[in-house]
């Protein structure tokens, strides 16, 4: 397998300020991969041995040196361990700095991608756009934190060209530290919303977390942002570096007219660019897809692509699940959304809803980390799910009673249920939902609603 430039296990201890045990020779092998799960080990890896709230990683440190692991980051000092390990105050601060030391061997460009809602789908249209001219890596699933990140800048080869990297965060100096593990040459991010506010207070701190993605911004790097976002509109430079805006206004550099809302089938528009326009169908169903679509365009553009390689990009999308990801099944056609969901996403999940064929049910649930005032948010989606003439609503969870309650005195006429848990919802799921009705499931992630759609 090849091996990551210049990660000898001597370089990787000097780099996590760590001290190194095993033998004198062995500081001069260089690893070829890097794992924090213990069921991953390949040939010539290191493995990063974490702390977790399941499992403690230290405790399989002898079965993954047996299994091909040439050396171990430890926390801990070890007793007759079977190989080498690299002793440390935290492995997690380790992850980083190992990342951190790696990132500056590679010459590759990268793709920073965050924002509120949409961080996931535009990563996945950038790199299906960059991948049409280069060899593209990009995070796989939500790999966007302080361990993901590293994990995802492991994999970097010498054969790839650029990589698009998603960096989430929940509180004030987390995208600083990302920023400065990933080094971005390309910023972007997708917008502003009510995410995390019981971190960040509102949309000015998000404003403020987010933008710390500019810290550590190459010095010729390029800024892409949302323009029709109010708060994103008011970033007019970063340093020296212009802002490329994107959105449905045409004063942005980067803007789509002419969109056709297809339904479950998709969206089109038309897409201008410095003197080229293109008209292009989005795969995947939902106006909001349109603002992901430019900014991969967005990001083309820096790549110096051509509009050619553009929409190919773009009409060749593929949803990830759990995503806006459209599932036909026994007569039904769900829309698999499940994966996170705050204010602005559930409006533009129900908006998605509306265009489904038979009768339309969203099956909602709670969403987290929204502040003091979560309670009126979860009113306010219930309102927008009536007044967007959905036909049954389908709440669990706690705070979804508030989303279920302002839709009924929103709307009388409408089906309603609201269940305490998940498990009584899920119980009689076969007598509420019919052949020939479009279904949503959307909540935040720690509802587990991936197990309403296994049920449908």
């Amino acid at each position: 397998m090849e091996q990551l430039k210049n990660m000898t296990l001597a370089n990787i201890a000097a780099a996590c300020n760590g001290e190194f045990y095993g033998e004198e020779h062995e500081k001069g092998i260089t690893i070829s991969s890097v794992s924090a799960d213990s069921r991953k080990i390949e040939e010539g890896c290191l493995f990063i041995a974490i702390r977790g709230a399941r499992a403690d990683g230290h405790d399989f440190i002898p079965s993954v040196l047996k299994r091909g692991a040439v050396c171990c980051i430890s926390e801990k000092i070890l007793e007759n361990p079977g190989g080498a390990y690299i002793k440390v105050e935290s492995s997690l601060e380790a992850v980083k700095k190992i990342a951190m030391f790696y990132r500056q061997q590679l010459a590759i460009p990268v793709v920073g991608v965050t924002g509120s809602v949409g961080k996931t789908s535009t990563k996945e249209m950038i790199a299906s756009v960059l991948s049409k001219k280069f060899c593209t890596l990009k995070t796989d699933g939500n790999f966007n934190n302080e361990l993901g990140l590293p994990l995802t800048i492991f994999r970097l080869r010498k054969e790839h060209e650029v990589a698009v990297l998603e960096m989430g965060i929940s509180d004030f100096d987390e995208m600083h530290r990302l920023s400065e593990i990933a080094k971005p040459n390309v910023a972007v991010i997708t917008n502003i919303g009510q995410c995390h506010l019981e971190n960040l207070g509102n949309r000015t701190g998000v404003l403020k977390a987010k933008t710390e993605i500019f810290d550590f911004l190459a010095e010729d790097g390029s800024v892409v942002l949302n323009g029709d976002d109010d708060k994103l509109a008011t970033v007019k430079k970063v340093g020296d570096r212009p802002v490329i805006y994107f959105g449905i206004n045409e004063a942005c550099g980067v803007y789509a007219d002419n969109i056709e809302n297809k339904g479950l089938k998709g969206v089109s528009c038309t897409i201008h660019f410095d003197e080229s326009s293109f008209p292009v169908d989005i795969p995947i169903p939902g106006i909001h897809m349109v603002y992901n679509a430019l900014a991969a365009t967005a990001v083309g553009k820096v790549f110096h692509m051509d509009a050619e390689e553009i929409k190919a990009g773009i009409e060749e999308f593929e949803p990830v699940g759990g995503r806006v990801h459209i599932i036909e099944r026994n007569g039904k056609s769900i829309i698999d959304d499940c994966y996170n969901a705050n204010p602005v996403s559930m409006k533009a999940a129900i908006d998605v809803l509306k265009g489904g064929k038979g009768r339309t049910v969203a099956i909602l649930g709670d969403m987290g980390e929204l502040g003091v005032n979560e309670r009126e948010l979860h009113a306010e989606v219930g309102r927008y799910c009536a007044n967007a003439g959905i036909d049954v609503l389908l709440c669990a969870g706690s705070l979804s009673r508030d989303l279920a309650a302002a839709a009924a005195l929103e709307k009388t006429d409408m089906e309603i249920h609201s269940f305490s848990a998940k498990e009584a919802l899920i119980r009689v799921l076969p007598q509420l939902i019919k052949d020939g009705d479009t279904i949503l499931v959307k909540a935040s992630r720690f509802m587990g609603y991936e197990e309403i759609v296994n049920k449908i």
